[in-house]
């Protein structure tokens, strides 16, 4: 049940502490394609890696990284709440070495970008990744995004990216969309209590709230036989408290309340949705299953046993999977 995923008494022993680092220690490196396997790119610096900040047009600034060849097809990578671009990295090094370009910013109030206290919602998400995209001129990209992100992304694309032509495919991962909260219209969805609770715990203790949420149902960690990470689970953490309070508290409604059928109807490229069916956070059949009916040109896979943050645990399921739809 999502409303007991929420609410982890989750702790970890001195035994587990020691897997999970033994795991993240051991953990192999992502596999490079053949022809680079000798001559990496990337191992010998050649690649052109940068980052800076874009002014929006309410004066919030947004961080953004951009690596890789000018030239090259760009990824876009839109993360999850409460996290940053950060988040990404796995997939921005991966998809580097394949060829591509890849950009990944941080949603206003989250990471590195201005700490505001307006705009915490969809639209102005949508429109803060369309500021990054114009300022960095990227055609021809592919968008991804991940929980959160997903809204976002199905937002730009719809209201932003296809008008444009700026967009030639895009990648839902554990999205959100169309709707999560539970209402008249939408009676399969989460209770608005469960909401609620996270803005409470939040509010109370931040810091402990998302070390239970990363210890516990996010990356599936409080299943029987999980193989703990805690360098995971601090990575999250850290993501998570370099964002503002204020931000990441307006931000559960953002991802819970906003109606997104709409936006997923008008999206036409060819979009690849991707969700775990052990996903404690976004529910699969009231996310990637709707999302698969109601984006037209549209490829849907699901995980057996995967969690939510099934990027960062599954990575080297997930990346080949997104890479063979990106060349496709």
């Amino acid at each position: 049940m999502v409303t007991q995923a929420f609410a982890p008494a989750f702790s970890l022993n001195r035994r587990q502490i020691i897997a999970g680092l033994t795991i993240l220690g051991a953990a192999p490196v992502f596999p490079l394609p053949a022809s680079a396997q000798d001559t990496n790119p990337l191992e010998k610096g050649e690649l052109p890696m940068g980052s800076g900040f874009v002014k929006t047009r309410d004066g919030t600034e947004i961080f953004y990284k951009d690596w890789g060849p000018k030239d090259a097809q760009p990824i876009h990578f839109h993360h999850g709440w409460p996290l940053s671009s950060d988040d990404w990295d796995n997939q921005m090094l991966f998809f580097l070495t394949n060829g591509y370009r890849v950009v990944a910013h941080d949603r206003r109030g989250h990471g590195r970008s201005t700490q505001v206290a307006t705009g915490n919602d969809m639209d102005h998400y949508a429109a803060d990744a369309s500021a990054v995209v114009e300022h960095l001129d990227l055609r021809n990209a592919i968008h991804i995004g991940h929980s959160t992100g997903g809204g976002e992304v199905a937002r730009y694309v719809a209201k932003y990216g296809e008008p444009q032509g700026r967009v030639a495919k895009a990648v839902l991962v554990s999205a959100v969309p169309p709707l999560m909260v539970k209402t008249a219209s939408n009676p399969e969805g989460t209770p608005i209590e469960v909401f609620d609770g996270l803005r409470k715990s939040l509010a109370a203790n931040r810091s402990q709230f998302y070390l239970d949420v990363a210890s516990g149902p996010f990356y599936g960690y409080n299943r029987p036989g999980a193989k703990v990470s805690q360098g995971i689970i601090e990575n999250w953490w850290r993501q998570g408290m370099m964002g503002g309070a204020l931000a990441q508290y307006e931000g559960i409604k953002a991802f819970s309340e906003t109606d997104q059928t709409d936006d997923l109807k008008a999206i036409t490229v060819p979009t690849l949705i991707l969700q775990g069916d052990d996903d404690q956070i976004v529910p699969y059949k009231d996310a990637s299953l709707l999302q698969h009916k109601l984006i037209k040109n549209s490829t849907l896979k699901v995980y057996p046993g995967f969690p939510h943050g099934m990027l960062t645990t599954h990575a080297d399921a997930i990346n080949p999977d997104i890479l063979a739809f990106a060349r496709g």
